[in-house]
């Protein structure tokens, strides 16, 4: 096992490919452990050089709506009158505290992604 820092995309390509190679191992294996050692490599290279940001607030309410089959209508009991829920969806209007404390407690929104 000859493992070291990945410092440029060519180390970061030939450590994808060892992992590709490895895939499958037993746990508490030499090959297991290369494996491990590689994979946590990978996630801090890729949190230092290809960094996600987190979703839009909207966008993210909207995600959620759909994944739960909420319509607009019943998003009237999270953010308020029928003018609310548009005004929110089509970005005219922020949400506020009781609207995000509303939507983190009912449709399980983490509250860090809808305070913009």
């Amino acid at each position: 096992m000859n493992i070291r820092p990945i410092k440029t995309e060519q180390d970061y390509n030939a450590s994808i490919k060892r992992v590709e190679e490895l895939w499958g191992a037993k746990k508490d294996t030499a090959e297991g452990d290369e494996l491990d050692l590689l994979v946590t490599l990978i996630e801090s290279y890729e949190m230092k050089h290809y960094p996600i940001a987190p979703p839009d607030p909207i966008d993210a309410i909207k995600f959620r709506m759909e994944q739960m089959g909420i319509s607009r209508t019943e998003m009237v009991k999270y953010l308020g009158s029928q003018n609310r829920v548009s005004e929110i969806l089509n970005r005219k209007r922020t949400l506020t505290l009781k609207m995000i404390k509303s939507l983190y407690k009912g449709l399980k929104i983490p509250a860090e992604i809808l305070l913009d």
